[in-house]
């Protein structure tokens, strides 16, 4: 489970690492591919619903038991990572904009998509430098255990059905070309 978390967490790395590229092309004053960030988007968007927040609640009962002086600094971070989606989806809502050849500040969104970039990163380091030591000094087993009960059932399978259903993102994270639709 815990090798799991570790893949999770560099796959994320690489989504965010995806959407700093094209950040990057937007403070060039380039166009990006939006349809590439679309997808990054929503996978990032389903993930955070349907696998990180049902861990959030098994980790911190789990943590209270086997180590209650660390409760309240998870929980910070914890509260740190729900406030991402709320920006996110604001990223979400001005890539719609986009898409739709409305008008937007380009620079703004680049600003925010900055911004946010760097929150996320900021969460993953808290993760790999706290979260990470913490399961591994106090959870056994039964917590482990408990940990991979609380992802949704058919997690495997439904992270195939998110690689499908974002095959640009899948082959750009994969290094392979891209084909032309």
């Amino acid at each position: 489970m815990l090798n799991q978390l570790r893949l999770d967490h560099a796959n994320m790395a690489r989504m965010l690492h995806v959407l700093q590229l094209k950040q990057k092309k937007l403070e060039k004053g380039e166009r990006p591919n939006f349809q590439l960030m679309r997808e990054v988007v929503d996978y990032i968007l389903a993930y955070m619903e349907d696998f990180t927040a049902p861990l959030e609640r098994v980790f911190v009962e789990r943590l209270k038991a086997k180590a209650p002086d660390q409760v309240s600094q998870v929980e910070d971070m914890l509260s740190d990572y729900r406030r991402l989606k709320p920006r996110l989806e604001r990223l979400s809502a001005d890539i719609d904009t986009v898409l739709m050849d409305m008008v937007l500040p380009m620079d703004r969104f680049a600003e925010d998509l900055k911004q946010y970039l760097a929150a996320h990163r900021s969460y993953l380091r808290q993760e790999r430098e706290n979260l990470f030591p913490l399961v591994e000094k106090h959870f056994d087993e039964d917590d482990i255990a408990a940990l991979r009960q609380a992802l949704p059932e058919g997690a495997e399978k439904e992270l195939g059905r998110l690689q499908q259903a974002y095959p640009e993102l899948y082959a750009k994270l994969k290094g392979a070309d891209v084909p032309v639709v």
